[in-house]
């Protein structure tokens, strides 16, 4: 199968996808575990089902080929995040052990998954360095900026660039802030989404002033999220091709701004599985190609 995907904008061909029916399981596993995996609150199981048929349909009905992962034991709630353990890169995928130990064996499970579809594995991030997808925002095919927080650290980011020193001309390494501290999910995708080759969505109140500067000076229009519709995941989009976005239900504001500007914009009610688990429709989605 084709696979690739070294951009954020470029139209997903081949997507994977986990079904809450197979992350969150059931009511009674969400109410054992939401408290371990640091969720804001308990999601409502029932609800979940009811935002993600919505998402999915968006899924289903803009992306040729879509692949769901099983159900496995590896891995817990946060694997309805597929985007974390890995990234696709035009020589194969790359696995991650990440940063939070509960995610530990997600990579395993998506590995197998996804050599058993064909696509082939470049390497893994080995301990004790730390990386996940999330951190990882490719600029163009050929540059790509990388967070350096709590879940991503040096050796991580050392290892990634071994990995890919045949194929990526430059890397721009953006230190992350402390934020809500080491518990916090926080990505460099927290703070932008691309929804166009010149357009992304951004909190610039996290993000260091030499990288807005360089977004700027590359001709990027950075379309600014508030405290509010930060926190409500604003700034976490997925761009199914170059101006047609998903976003959460919630954001008007982000919303409105991008509408001026001619993009296309899908939402989807999303409090209980995305807002309480911290991932938007970035997270719950692992573009396998781009083209």
């Amino acid at each position: 199968m084709d696979y690739g995907c070294q951009s954020m904008v470029k139209k997903i061909e081949s997507i994977l996808i986990k079904r809450p029916q197979q992350a969150f399981i059931s009511q009674e596993n969400l109410d054992k575990t939401w408290e371990e995996f640091k969720y804001f609150g308990c999601p409502d199981y029932e609800t979940v089902l009811k935002e993600y048929e919505v998402f999915e349909k968006y899924i289903t009905d803009n992306v040729e080929n879509v692949y769901y992962l099983p159900q496995d034991d590896r891995t817990g709630l946060d694997s309805i995040y597929t985007h974390d353990p890995l990234k696709i890169t035009k020589k194969g995928a790359i696995y991650f052990p990440m940063g939070k130990v509960l995610r530990g064996r997600e990579w395993e499970a998506t590995k197998e998954f996804l050599e058993g579809i064909g696509i082939p594995t470049l390497g893994r991030i080995e301990p004790p360095g730390k990386m996940e997808g999330g951190d990882v925002l490719w600029i163009d095919e050929r540059t790509v900026a990388i967070g350096r927080g709590y879940r991503t650290n040096d050796e991580g980011i050392r290892q990634f660039k071994e990995l890919t020193k045949d194929f990526i001309d430059e890397y721009i390494i953006v230190p992350m802030p402390h934020g809500e501290g080491e518990d916090a999910c926080l990505h460099l995708m927290s703070i932008i989404s691309f929804v166009d080759t010149d357009k992304a969505v951004v909190y610039s109140k996290f993000m260091p002033v030499f990288f807005r500067e360089y977004l700027i000076d590359r001709g990027i229009t950075l379309i600014e999220a508030d405290d509010d519709e930060y926190d409500y995941l604003g700034t976490n989009l997925l761009a199914l091709e170059p101006g047609k976005v998903i976003l959460i239900k919630g954001c008007p504001k982000v919303e409105a701004k991008l509408k001026e500007l001619g993009v296309e914009v899908m939402t989807y009610e999303g409090k209980e599985m995305s807002y309480r688990g911290t991932g938007g429709p970035t997270c719950l989605t692992c573009p396998l190609c781009r083209k």
